[in-house]
């Protein structure tokens, strides 16, 4: 091979590599775009959720395949608004009626694309706009896309006729969005009635920004006004960043019986479309401006939508931390008052007196500290079924200790989520009231209190193996002996209760720990209360979490990712850097490009 012939070959190599970091680096944007949920109501989420809807559609009907197709037709899509006439023009263009002008109002139809019969393999199901159906007839269903062959239009140039982009029906204007942004080559069209229109200028706009391609026909224009009309609209579209795109008027007139414009009418439009498309560097040129500035503003428009993860990535974790918080509450202040006395009151407290026969006990405790084992352990007076009342009643003030600390859990939690409007709409749709403990948490709650009680009584029977022959033993039973450790263990902490609550609890748990050393013993005692202990704080602990789960279980299902910002600005990045790369390559295309400002 000699050098002449090395070269070129050596820079397709380059070009195709090139090609194909793009295609890898846009198949991961949009790959990042698909996993950036934005489920939460914020301020200007929704209007990002179409943001981000757009560019995936834009990348998987128009970017990558264009991109990895290079050398396909160019497409030309014509659009505009209702009643403008793009059927007609489509339909005087190719010379015969292939597509139907909508007479009732909104027309609900497939969009119709005319190709050359060579360009067929072209517009197969595996390339632009991949999600619509390929059908050979006229259908009603806006999911498909009918193809028509003519050999009246030039090889390597395809037109396809749009939905009005103001339809009333919000499906025709999202498909018209879709198919716009599909677009080699914008044949906008619009009337001396309604050139100047909101929504056409919106999308003119957009199309502005992204340096697409635009021609633009002023259709249905009276004779007389034509001077005028034109003028104006020209001004619109240089003050609007589209000076340079081709404009042109058809007049208002008759239409023949086959539907179709006078050919005098549409001769310049049908001379420009037929230039483009036999000149391969023209059409090349059309192609590239267009997808450059597609891929530019996708990049751009990324870091948008990655600020917007941001803020949904922010809220779930102030939402949260607000029900964490709310719940870390409820577990502290259960673990405190079922350890610092509070609940050896009430009927607790009257049970365990009566089960032991503290009255004259408890005077002498408090004055006697060095009261011994044996004195206590023969002043008990309990029987069963008095050690069973006391296991009844700590079931109930356990029960109603945790319940009242899942409902303020719950209160909080709720009142914090209902002061953002995220929250709001998160609680509404949550299918339960969020504001109360679950249905059904009395009775977990019933449940593990019951378990934990089992629980005791298996230490206390598993620790007294070897001495359940003993006096003592006997004289307390294995029920007995449990109340006492569940007496201990309200205790645990000490301290926290003051004046006669504090005496009457802490003398409580000192003749509690009495008559338990007095069977095992110091050391064996105080294994025993740090195990019962640490079970109830464990018990109590998973029950507040299951309510917890209740909130952050929504959250959950959200999906919402924290690294989703950070992949759509990498894979952004990544895109603007290959970008730039090629612009180094070739200059003089970047800065057509970037300025937005060459025709077609």
């Amino acid at each position: 091979m000699t050098d002449d012939q090395g070269a070129p070959a050596a820079a397709g190599r380059r070009a195709g590599d090139t090609t194909t970091a793009m295609v890898t680096a846009l198949v991961r944007l949009r790959g990042a775009l698909q996993e950036a949920r934005l489920p939460l109501e914020l301020p200007g989420a929704d209007d990002q959720r179409t943001a981000r809807a757009e560019m995936v559609d834009q990348l998987e009907d128009y970017v990558i395949p264009r991109l990895m197709t290079l050398d396909a037709p160019l497409l030309a899509v014509v659009g505009g608004s209702t009643g403008a006439g793009k059927s007609t023009l489509v339909n005087s263009l190719v010379g015969t009626r292939v597509t139907i002008p909508g007479v009732l109002r909104p027309t609900t139809r497939s969009p119709v694309l005319v190709h050359n019969p060579a360009d067929a393999q072209w517009f197969g199901q595996d390339r632009l706009l991949p999600e619509l159906e390929r059908v050979d007839r006229q259908t009603n269903d806006p999911a498909a896309l009918q193809l028509v062959p003519s050999p009246v239009m030039e090889p390597g140039l395809a037109v396809l006729d749009a939905p009005d982009i103001d339809s009333v029906e919000e499906q025709n204007r999202l498909l018209a969005a879709q198919l716009l942004a599909a677009a080699d080559l914008w044949l906008f069209v619009t009337s001396a009635a309604r050139y100047a229109d909101q929504v056409p200028w919106d999308f003119l706009r957009k199309a502005a920004e992204r340096s697409a391609a635009v021609a633009i026909v002023l259709d249905r224009t009276p004779p007389e006004a034509v001077d005028t009309i034109s003028t104006h609209l020209a001004r619109m579209l240089a003050s609007r960043g589209l000076k340079d795109s081709p404009l042109f008027v058809v007049e208002e007139g008759e239409v023949s019986d086959m539907g179709l414009l006078p050919a005098s009418s549409i001769i310049e439009i049908r001379q420009w479309l037929s230039a483009l498309a036999q000149d391969q560097e023209a059409r090349s040129a059309v192609v590239q401006q267009t997808l450059d500035g597609a891929i530019r503003t996708l990049g751009r428009r990324t870091h948008t939508v990655a600020d917007a993860a941001t803020e949904q990535v922010d809220a779930v974790r102030r939402l949260r931390e607000d029900a964490n918080d709310a719940y870390d509450r409820a577990v502290t202040a259960v673990g405190e008052a079922s350890a610092d006395g509070t609940l050896l009151r009430g009927e607790v407290l009257a049970r365990w007196q009566e089960f032991v026969g503290t009255g004259e006990l408890l005077r002498t405790l408090e004055t006697r500290v060095g009261w011994i084992r044996d004195r206590v352990v023969n002043a008990v007076k309990g029987k069963p079924q008095q050690a069973e009342r006391v296991t009844v009643a700590v079931e109930s003030g356990l029960e109603t200790l945790i319940l009242e600390h899942a409902e303020a859990a719950a209160e909080r939690a709720e009142a914090s989520w209902r002061s953002t409007a995220a929250g709001q709409v998160l609680l509404r749709d949550a299918g339960e009231d969020l504001g109360r403990a679950s249905r059904d948490f009395r009775r977990r709650a019933e449940r593990a209190v019951r378990d934990w009680q089992s629980d005791v009584l298996e230490m206390v029977r598993s620790e007294g193996a070897d001495k359940r022959s003993t006096a003592r033993f006997l004289a307390f039973g294995v029920n007995g002996l449990a109340v006492a450790l569940m007496v201990v263990v309200f205790a645990h902490t000490g301290g926290m209760l003051v004046g006669a609550e504090a005496g009457i609890a802490g003398g409580s748990a000192v003749l509690g720990q009495k008559l338990l050393e007095a069977v095992f013993g110091d050391q064996a005692v105080r294994s025993l209360a740090e195990r019962a202990r640490r079970q109830l704080e464990a018990s109590m602990s998973d029950l507040l979490d299951a309510e917890r789960r209740r909130y952050t279980d929504l959250l959950d299902s959200l999906e919402i990712s924290p690294e989703a910002p950070e992949r759509l600005r990498a894979a952004a990045r990544k895109v603007d850097d290959l970008r730039y790369a090629a612009t180094q390559a070739h200059p003089e295309e970047a800065r057509v490009s970037e300025d937005g400002d060459s025709a077609p």
